[in-house]
């Protein structure tokens, strides 16, 4: 199908544009100490973050579709993510917030002036105005760990978003069985997806038996109670060892005060609300609940399956609910309420077989390994997946309320290690079902 190259045009003008108002929002709502200062040696300084977007813009879209003379070639190496981790990047020179904030306004001038004019085909790097469509996502995901920066910053709060849609009275099943049989997973077709979602290819899953929603803090807080990060049984040894040299007891950013649990977010401290999925969990932590509940973390592919398969038609969908883009009646994405939705919300998002909340509120851990599909395929530079395949990082899907929709699909894929909680990362479980379940 052959997409009106004006209204591509529209599109990706429209992305690059929302992730730039989120990112200017994010890096002017506190003052300049805030900006230059580390506040984990897990992030980086938000001010690096703010360059370092402008500098993959000026490589992909200035410099190379462009074929425009580069602006900054001398920061390059500064803002090489490869080349500096987190931890050493506020010893490197880094511009200033206001020569950052310049950078990023007059390579983004120029890229809207190329996108005018760009030819969006004529190789994999411009057919269907893909780098465009890459240097969106990219921002916006570095939107998402500035957002996770502003979580681990100590001080008042500087974000408010409106509240998430209250918690509906339907009474909703516990879990949805999900068919055996193959499906098509990943894609060959969804133009701006990204090297480690393709190519489509054919997955076959047993019957399995998978939550309706994520697991709720109530849930989990009935885990701490009974004793779960006491009983080595239900850890995993890596996850166990955590558990005894930082002395976990709950949730990243959960404390108890008297009977009551309390959190913080975003510079609030407030009771832990028990009809919200739980964030900011590690795999270990998500795999000792799951063993303790008699259950299990799904697939990566049980995953999918649950939420692109439609059963009716036997068709892999973009998303849950079909094939339009997510709305606000959908899902709970880009950073519009700053926290997840209570669990059994969004009933217009929910797949065929009735689950719900696949997509926004929590990235969910999956059980899998990040693993290249069948006949993957680098593009357009291997750092961006292929050197993180192997079984030190986990795979999670769904997409959380801090990610835009440009980044956020059905196939889209994320991965981070185990010990990682400062994400905001949650979980559903699942459980293979009885072979006369289907009968």
């Amino acid at each position: 199908m052959t997409i009106d190259p004006e209204l591509l045009r529209e599109r990706a003008a429209s992305a690059l544009l929302a992730a730039r108002d989120r990112t200017h929002l994010l890096t002017t709502c506190v003052e300049h100490p805030d900006l230059v200062a580390q506040h984990s040696p897990l992030m980086s300084p938000l001010v690096w973050d703010l360059a370092h977007i402008g500098n993959q813009e000026e490589q992909w879209l200035l410099r190379t579709v462009g074929g425009r003379e580069a602006l900054r070639p001398d920061i390059d190496s500064v803002y090489d993510a490869f080349e500096h981790p987190r931890a050493a990047r506020p010893s490197l020179p880094l511009l200033a917030p206001d020569e950052a904030h310049g950078y990023v306004a007059e390579v983004r001038g120029r890229v809207l002036d190329i996108l005018e004019r760009a030819p969006l085909h004529g190789g994999p790097l411009l057919d269907s105005g893909f780098a465009f469509g890459m240097i969106a996502q990219h921002e916006q995901q570095h939107d998402e760990t500035m957002l996770i920066t502003h979580q681990l910053r100590r001080g008042p709060a500087v974000l408010t978003a409106p509240e998430p849609p209250p918690l509906s009275d339907e009474i909703i099943p516990a879990e949805v069985l999900v068919p055996g049989g193959p499906f098509l997973m990943g894609t060959s077709t969804e133009p701006w997806a990204l090297d480690n979602e393709r190519p489509a290819h054919r997955r076959l899953v047993p019957a399995f038996l998978i939550d309706t929603t994520p697991v709720s803090n109530g849930a989990y807080q009935r885990f701490i109670e009974a004793g779960g990060y006491d009983d080595p049984r239900w850890w995993e040894p890596a996850g166990w060892a955590q558990v005894q040299e930082h002395k976990l007891r709950a949730p990243l950013f959960w404390k108890r005060d008297g009977g009551q649990w309390l959190r913080r977010r975003f510079g609030v401290t407030e009771p832990v609300p028990p009809d919200e999925p739980v964030l900011h969990v590690s795999w270990y932590e998500a795999d000792a609940y799951a063993r303790w509940a008699g259950r299990r973390l799904p697939t990566e592919a049980e995953w999918e399956k649950a939420a692109r398969h439609d059963p009716a038609t036997g068709r892999a969908m973009r998303y849950p609910w079909g094939d339009e883009d997510p709305t606000p009646a959908h899902a709970n994405l880009g950073q519009r309420h700053l926290r997840p939705a209570a669990i059994g919300s969004y009933p217009d998002g929910q797949s065929p077989l009735g689950v719900r909340q696949l997509i926004g509120d929590v990235w969910e851990w999956t059980a899998s390994d990040f693993l290249p599909y069948p006949g993957f395929a680098a593009f357009p530079y291997r750092e961006y997946s292929e050197v993180f395949f192997g079984d030190g990082h986990k795979v999670l899907r769904g997409g959380s309320f801090a990610v835009d929709p440009v980044a956020c699909r059905g196939t889209f894929r994320n991965w981070d290690l185990p010990v990682r909680r400062q994400i905001f990362s949650g979980f559903r479980t699942a459980r293979d079902a009885d072979p006369m379940a289907e009968a």
